[in-house]
């Protein structure tokens, strides 16, 4: 819902429940238009419409319903929309086309029936003196009528939310003189957007997002002189980004993210002074980013998240000290970070990652005491050693993955603060620290990729709120049940490509630490033993990858209870006997490998669409999609 139409809706409801009561007799043909409405709703369980009975007034009796002095109905509005908090309420039918017939009516208010289905009447367009029309989140289909033309007095309209289509009538756009708030997000319209919209001058909201709208951004829209929000984003839309946009005085937030936008970011986004969130991600922008940016003395979030765009990061940002995040990941930035940085006192979060960001990182930096989340992994920073001045902020998530990070992890690290810990694809070395039990908010740690030696200490047991961990592709050795036996309740374990040994607990799939795990990852480690039957019981297990682990015995039927399991890979191993069907039949398996084993007798028929090579070296093996069986 455009952010202008919530606020208006909320305050129209208010003001109908403080509508006085009228007197005279709702109209007769208001009361038949509302009467043919109930009268298309094929299911209302919540009773919305129990009140609208032909015997009682409209205008008095009839919940949602508001008349003037002399008995037309002024307002309809959707009843149990405020309780809609507590208790969801809906209603299935179709917009009735009498609805059209409300001369009178000014405020048509049945956003979020969520039922309400069909086209939108063409007969709407005889509503003359329609101000508020709110349809959003239903199941509209259909184009807009090009009647809509003829609602001249239109403020506020919010479609967004439905199954419409079509392109928007430029004619239609054109006749929206008085429109503030214009939401058509969430549809399915094409085309391009209509250069009339230009033509809507006092438009505060405009929100077309999630859409199919192609085709280039209207030069003319740099006349919208009072528009505040502007949301293109999740279009299709191509070309530049105008100059004009600079005309926007009055523009708060600008989002143009997931489009096909090219060219470089025009300097006369500077003069958006008011703009304090501006959004261009997903997109193919190039260029550097123009110093004259520092000239948005209101901007609050900075987001420019995978696009092309290149140079060095202007030292101009230091000079937006009401900045409290900023997303510049996946570009092509070079050069160092600007120690101007260090001045944006408000920052909360600054993600450089996935640059080519070089040089030292600028000790100024240690003055972002208010810094929560810093991402600068996979830049070639070279850093040796993880700063030391990083201790003097309250850092909550530090992500410095493939940063050349060498040595040991400094004991200042086992601040109970950091939720979230990626040191991964360095050249981290020694023991995993007992301290690391001091990490009491630790939800997602990632070390994978570093050349750790050691065994998981027994302190891994306290970091009760760790639910991510990825360990892979280190020297760990020793077993597992620091983390079996863990007070954490994991949701993804990779421990793949280390020492560990085995055998895997058998009743790991009851251990409270298990419950919720939804990816076990433990493929080249020396664990021996049998597949234990219990992992069935991890309810929501999605990914189980055993590949080239020692593993003898069978594949357990078991399994085949974990009803969500979409990926097993247990190649390279030693395993025997059949493929259970239960198994090789799972709802939703999708990718499925035991090349390279030992098993035997016919393959169960399935319909996943699994590869030949997944079955391969398996000497009694046989059906389809290997050779027939000669049984």
């Amino acid at each position: 819902m455009c952010i202008l139409t919530h606020t208006m809706t909320l305050l129209l409801l208010f003001l109908l429940f403080l509508s006085p009561s009228v007197s005279n007799a709702c109209h007769p043909v208001d009361k038949e238009a509302l009467l043919d409405f109930k009268h298309r709703i094929t299911d209302d369980p919540s009773k919305l419409l129990d009140s609208w009975t032909g015997s009682t007034n409209c205008c008095t009796s009839w919940e949602g319903v508001a008349c003037d002095s002399s008995g037309r109905v002024v307002n309809v509005t959707r009843w149990g929309e405020i309780v809609d908090e507590f208790t969801d309420t809906y209603m299935t039918g179709t917009l009735s086309p009498f609805l059209g017939n409300l001369s009178r009516l000014q405020v048509l208010d049945l956003r979020n029936v969520k039922e309400l289905k069909g086209p939108i009447p063409p007969e709407f367009g005889k509503l003359s003196q329609l101000s508020y029309l709110f349809l959003d989140s239903n199941k509209l289909t259909g184009p807009i009528p090009m009647s809509f033309r003829h609602l001249s007095q239109l403020k506020l309209l919010d479609l967004g939310d439905n199954r419409l289509s079509g392109v928007v009538p430029p004619s239609v756009t054109a006749s929206w003189k008085l429109v503030t708030g214009l939401c058509l997000s969430g549809n399915a319209f094409s085309g391009p957007i209509p250069s009339s919209i230009a033509e809507m001058a006092m438009l505060i909201d405009l929100d077309l997002h999630g859409n199919n709208f192609t085709g280039r951004i209207p030069s003319s829209i740099g006349n919208l002189k009072n528009l505040k929000y502007l949301d293109l984003s999740e279009n299709q839309i191509s070309g530049i980004i105008p100059q004009s946009i600079g005309g926007l005085s009055a523009l708060e937030i600008l989002d143009l993210e997931e489009n096909k936008l090219e060219g470089s970011i025009p300097s006369s986004i500077s003069r958006l002074t008011s703009m304090q969130v501006c959004a261009l991600s997903d997109n193919k922008l190039t260029g550097n980013l123009p110093p004259s940016i520092g000239q948005l003395r209101n901007i609050q979030r900075l987001i420019l998240v995978n696009n092309k765009l290149t140079g060095k990061l202007p030292a101009t940002i230091g000079q937006l000290t009401t900045l409290g995040d900023i997303y510049l990941s996946n570009n092509h930035f070079t050069g160092k970070i600007p120690s101007s940085f260090g001045n944006l006192h408000n920052l909360q979060t600054l993600d450089l990652s996935r640059n080519n960001l070089s040089g030292e990182l600028p000790s100024q930096l240690s003055k972002l005491q208010n810094l929560f989340n810093l991402d600068l992994s996979y830049n070639p920073l070279e850093l040796g050693s993880i700063p030391n001045w990083l201790q003097e902020l309250k850092l909550g998530s530090l992500v410095l993955a493939q940063t050349g990070i060498e040595g040991k992890l400094p004991d200042w690290l086992s601040s109970p603060s950091i939720w979230k810990l990626d040191l991964s694809s360095n050249a981290l070395t020694g023991e995993l620290p007992q301290w690391i039990g001091n990490m009491t908010t630790l939800s997602y740690l990632n070390l994978s990729n570093n050349r750790f030696h050691s065994s998981i200490p027994d302190e891994f047991k306290k970091l009760a709120g760790l639910v991510d961990l990825d360990l892979h592709s280190n020297k760990f050795t020793g077993k597992m049940n620091a983390l079996i036996f863990s007070n954490s309740t994991f949701n993804s374990i990779d421990l793949s490509d280390n020492m560990f040994v085995g055998p895997l607990d058998e009743k790991i799939g009851e251990r409270p630490a298990m419950a919720s795990i939804s990816s076990l990852i433990l493929s080249h480690n020396s664990l021996q033993g049998t597949i234990p039957k219990s992992i069935g019981k991890m309810s929501v297990l999605q990914v189980l990858k055993l590949v080239n682990c020692g593993l003898s015995g069978i594949i357990p039927k078991e399994l085949g209870d974990a009803e969500y399991l979409a990926t097993i890979l247990f190649s390279r191993n030693k395993l025997s006997g059949a493929i259970p069907g239960k198994v090789l039949n799972l709802k939703w398996l999708r990718e499925f490998d035991v090349s390279n084993n030992r098993l035997t007798g016919k393959i169960p028929p399935h319909k996943a669409m699994i590869p030949k090579s997944a079955f391969l070296h398996n000497s009694g093996l046989c059906g389809s999609p290997l050779p027939p069986c000669n049984f």
